[in-house]
Parts: C-alpha cells; sequence; structure tokens
C-alpha cells in the first residue's frame, strides 16, 4: 500500500531490536535488521545478515515528489552503509550511502539517518548494502509510484510484483570473499541463482521453498524485474507468456515484445504480461550470461519461479526456452532494441570527453583492476565527498586521466578522481579491454543517469563508430553494459554537484579496483550547490 503523506519516514534496524521515534503528524514504517538468521538453502544451513526477518529484505514504496527518513541502527560486526541505487540525490550527496565516498561507514553500535527527496523520478529502484559484499543478502526493492491522481504511460497493470535475482553461496561468503582478496584471487563462483531469495525446485531440498506468483486469467500484470547479483548477468524468460518491457533503471521506454531478458548486476527491467491461461503452472526461469562461459567454468544451472494460474490439479510447470549462457548475440539483440519513448534532445557541445579503459591485469602477481590504468582505492580517513568540500588534504587526488595512460602494461593504485564544472555536458567512452579474460562490465554512475548513445564489439573508433551512434532517441539507463571486448558511448549534463562514485556492479572487480569517482563542483547560488552535512554523519 501506498502511503499518502508526503514524508515517509522508514526505520531501518541491523539488530533484533524495536524502536520508537516520535515523528509527528506522518505514517511511521518500522524495519528491522535482524542480525543474524539461519536459512536453509541447497540443503545446508547458513547465517546470514537478513533484514526485518526476511530474505530479500522489505520492499518499500514512496510516491514521485516524497520525502524518505530512513534511520539506520548499525549492531552487526561490519561496518555498513546503505545506497539507494537509482536515485540520484539532487545537491545530497550525504544520503548516497557510499563508503568512504560519500560518508564514513555506519559503525557497530552507531546510527546514521537517510533523509531522501524523491524529485521528478519514478519507477523501479533498489536499496542495498555498499559495504565489501554484505549485499548478497541485504538489500531489497524500492518503488516509486506516480504523482498521486497521475499514471503510467501505459495500460494500468491489475497487480505488481517486484522480482529481485540474486546468488547464492553455501560456504560465507564474505570470509570467501575476504581470503580471495588478500591473495588477490577472484573468489570461488557462486552456488546457485536465486529468484526472491530461493533458487527453484531445479536444484536439491528446495521444491518446497520454490517462490510462486499467483495468476488469475484476464490480468495484466507488472513484474518489476531486478538483478541484485553479485556478478552475474543474467537471461531470464517466462514460460508461455510473452513480455512487454516497458522500462528500464526506472526510465520509460518504447515498448516492446520479447520472449527473454538480459539484465546486467545494478540493472532493473520493467515488463507486463497478460495472463491469458485458465489453468496451469509456468515457470519464470534465469540463467547466467558470460560471452566467455565455456572457458571459465562458471555454473549454469537455472533457477526457477513458478506462476501458478487457479488449478485444481498441480502440474508439472512447463520450462521456457532460454538463450544458452554463452550467447552473446541474444545479450546483444535485446539490448539493441531498447530506445526512449520518443525522441529526445541530445546535450551539446560536449565539454568533457573521457575515454575509459575498464579492465582486469595483474599487478605484479595479483589480479588488479582498473579504469585508464588506475586501480581505485577507498580511503579510510574521510569521504571523499567530505574532504572535497571542507578542503582536507590527503584524502585523494584529482588527477584520474581523462584517456589511459601511455603504458597499458603499467597499473597504478590510488584514490584517484576527475573534477569537472556543474553544468558541463560529458561524453564518456567506456572501453572493455581485458587482458587475463575478457569479461563484461556492468558500469554503474551514482548521482546521474545518462544517455546511452551506441554499443559494439572492438575498439572504438570515432571515424568509424560515430556515426552509429543514436541521436534520435536513446534509452536512459543509470547502470550500462560495457561487452566483453568492447564499447558504450554515454552522455550527461553534469547538474548534480558533489561527489559520485563510478564503478563495476560486479562486486569482484569493484574490489579489485575497477571504480574512480567525478567530483561535480557547485555552480552558481544555493540550489546548483551541495547542500549542508546532516549533524548525525558518521565519523571515519
Amino acid at each position: 500500500m501506498v502511503m499518502k503523506s508526503s514524508c515517509k519516514h522508514l526505520i531501518f534496524f541491523l539488530l533484533c531490536l524495536f524502536l520508537l521515534l516520535g515523528f509527528i503528524s506522518a505514517k511511521v514504517h518500522y524495519h528491522e535488521f535482524i542480525q543474524e538468521k539461519q536459512v536453509k538453502r541447497l540443503c545446508n544451513t547458513s547465517t546470514i545478515i537478513t533484514v526485518n526477518g526476511q530474505f530479500p529484505g522489505p520492499t518499500l514504496e514512496a510516491n514521485n515528489g516524497d520525502s524518505l527518513v530512513i534511520k539506520v541502527v548499525n549492531r552487526v560486526k561490519y561496518n555498513i552503509s546503505i545506497h539507494w541505487h537509482g536515485l540520484r540525490q539532487m545537491r545530497n550527496g550525504w544520503a548516497d550511502g557510499v563508503a568512504y565516498v560519500t560518508q564514513c561507514p555506519i559503525k557497530y553500535g552507531g546510527t546514521y539517518t537517510y533523509r531522501i527527496n524523491v524529485e521528478n523520478e519514478e519507477g523501479t529502484f533498489w536499496w542495498h548494502a555498499h559495504s565489501p559484499w554484505l549485499r548478497v543478502t541485504v538489500h531489497g526493492a524500492l518503488i516509486i509510484y506516480p504523482k498521486e491522481n497521475s499514471s503510467y504511460p501505459f495500460i494500468q497493470p491489475q497487480r505488481e510484483v517486484p522480482i529481485i535475482l540474486g546468488e547464492w553461496w553455501i560456504k560465507n561468503y564474505i570470509q570467501m570473499a575476504k581470503a580471495a582478496l588478500e591473495i588477490g584471487v577472484p573468489p570461488k563462483v557462486s552456488d546457485a541463482i536465486l529468484i526472491n531469495g530461493q533458487p527453484g525446485d531445479l536444484f536439491e531440498c528446495s521444491s518446497k521453498e520454490t517462490t510462486v506468483i499467483p495468476a488469475t486469467t484476464g490480468e495484466t500484470l507488472l513484474l518489476r524485474f531486478i538483478n541484485a547479483a553479485m556478478n552475474t548477468e543474467l537471461f531470464v524468460s517466462i514460460a508461455g507468456h510473452t513480455m512487454n518491457v516497458v522500462a528500464i533503471d526506472a526510465s520509460y521506454t518504447k515498448p516492446f515484445n520479447t520472449s527473454y531478458i538480459m539484465i546486467a548486476p545494478g540493472q532493473s527491467t520493467d515488463v507486463l504480461i497478460q495472463t491469458t491461461h485458465y489453468h496451469g503452472r509456468f515457470y519464470i526461469a534465469s540463467h547466467v550470461f558470460n560471452s566467455i562461459l565455456p572457458f571459465i567454468g562458471l555454473d549454469n544451472s537455472t533457477a526457477t519461479a513458478i506462476l501458478n494460474y487457479d488449478t485444481i490439479t498441480p502440474t508439472k510447470p512447463l520450462l521456457p526456452l532460454l538463450p544458452i549462457s554463452s550467447n552473446r548475440s541474444s545479450a546483444s539483440a535485446f539490448g539493441s532494441r531498447l530506445r526512449s519513448p520518443r525522441r529526445v534532445i541530445i546535450p551539446e557541445p560536449i565539454d568533457e570527453n573521457l575515454f575509459i579503459v575498464v579492465r582486469i591485469g595483474l599487478i605484479e602477481r595479483d589480479i588488479a583492476a582498473s579504469m585508464n590504468n588506475v586501480s581505485f582505492m577507498l580511503p579510510k580517513t574521510n569521504s571523499i565527498l567530505h574532504a572535497a568540500l571542507f578542503h582536507e588534504y590527503g584524502v585523494f587526488t584529482t588527477d584520474f586521466p581523462s584517456s589511459p595512460l601511455e603504458k597499458l602494461n603499467k597499473t597504478i593504485k590510488g584514490t584517484r578522481i576527475y573534477k569537472m564544472k556543474y553544468g558541463s555536458v560529458v561524453q564518456m567512452v567506456l572501453q572493455g579491454s581485458n587482458i587475463l579474460l575478457t569479461e563484461e562490465h556492468p558500469m554503474h554512475l551514482h548521482g546521474y543517469d545518462f544517455y546511452v548513445l551506441g554499443t559494439g564489439i572492438g575498439k572504438f573508433k570515432k571515424k568509424r563508430d560515430e556515426y552509429k551512434l543514436n541521436m534520435v532517441d536513446p534509452p536512459r539507463r543509470s547502470t550500462v553494459g560495457v561487452p566483453a571486448g568492447g564499447w558504450v558511448v554515454i552522455r550527461f549534463v553534469a547538474d548534480n554537484p558533489g561527489v559520485w562514485f563510478l564503478h563495476c556492479h560486479n562486486e569482484m572487480h569493484t574490489e579489485f579496483g575497477l571504480a574512480t569517482a567525478i567530483w561535480v563542483e557547485n555552480g552558481v547560488g544555493e540550489m546548483e550547490s551541495v547542500i549542508s552535512p546532516p549533524d548525525d554523519l558518521p565519523q571515519c
């Protein structure tokens, strides 16, 4: 149910504790972060951090134009921050929730209140921990509905269902990832893909808990897919049903029908389906997309949920035909169909032209990820945003290169960011160029969405590829996939002052340094400047 008041107060806990805050004249939602919870998956019992006793965590709902107030109380042994993925946080990087970039993390026993204004935004967002590997289980959907008395630009659905795709490890994933990072090797791949927290009945010990979505003949359902997986791009299909894509990353699209979607970590995709059957059970199925799958041995097992029509006698669900896991052409074909609903005005002329090579390579004998030969290191003494606005030296430098360093075989470590003026028109060419393995990179820019002007395979060459760019109706995204060994071109106006993280949403790649940040300077006057930090901003 969507709250009718203009300010939503949400209280998050990181422990099994009930806390009452005395908010006046506003409804209050209570959410508890339970410190630990034992859950059983794949025939094994594991202890995980959950939100409100739920995994995935609770779905938060608001309307375009609302304000959100979320208090986080940390009672777990890990430092934590919460990111509100896809929300622009205009002039308010303090609420973006990136540990050591926009805030110091919330330490054990500490609290922090995120105050978020939702301005001209609606669609499928999500929230997740932005602390190493905690987002495996600390995540949930955030749905922003249109303003009251407004409607969607497509047929009104009778029901809406968030569907969160995730990953599962039988062993302790935090310890596993920490050990892998210390010795400079990739962590073990996940043991299963999850759909709303469950792997589905194709896995052992999982049939009773398989996610079931009820269906009634004659309905229009809006399915909001979110890829919360740590390292995995996914194909998704629904047996016996055609999906009509209507939005990506909380931006509406020109609708089109498809039998499958491809969705990268960090992305969301909204689809409409028509429930035309009278009875039966149909699998919603998902498995890995990775164009180098045959070479790295990733598990390509299929996760399932069930779309269940009214039926007296349960029948064996029908399984959809998914693209082969290494089928790059299917992934590219899906992406090529994404368009804005109408002609858009592309910002120009370009003020900042960046060519950024993203790659996985080596520093000595250890794996390192880099952007333009810089392997990013988070500071520890303060957040970059605080240091930038209050002129604190020694936390970062502003010498991130706008193009690759001359010696591509040399990678350096550092907290280097890129500085630009408010209002600049920015074009980025993101070029995949791995030394070890050619992998896809889902790149997420905090504080912004952007036009995706084009993508291709091979090295981007301006004279050859510039004419291919879509300057008419390119899609808008906040997370874009750089294809394996390929490129993508994005463009946006730097109209949100602050420090904003740019990183690969493959957690392993970010941990190895595939990240940087852009610092958009304050413009003229209060409305073009970062707001003052809140009094309860955590200290490092």
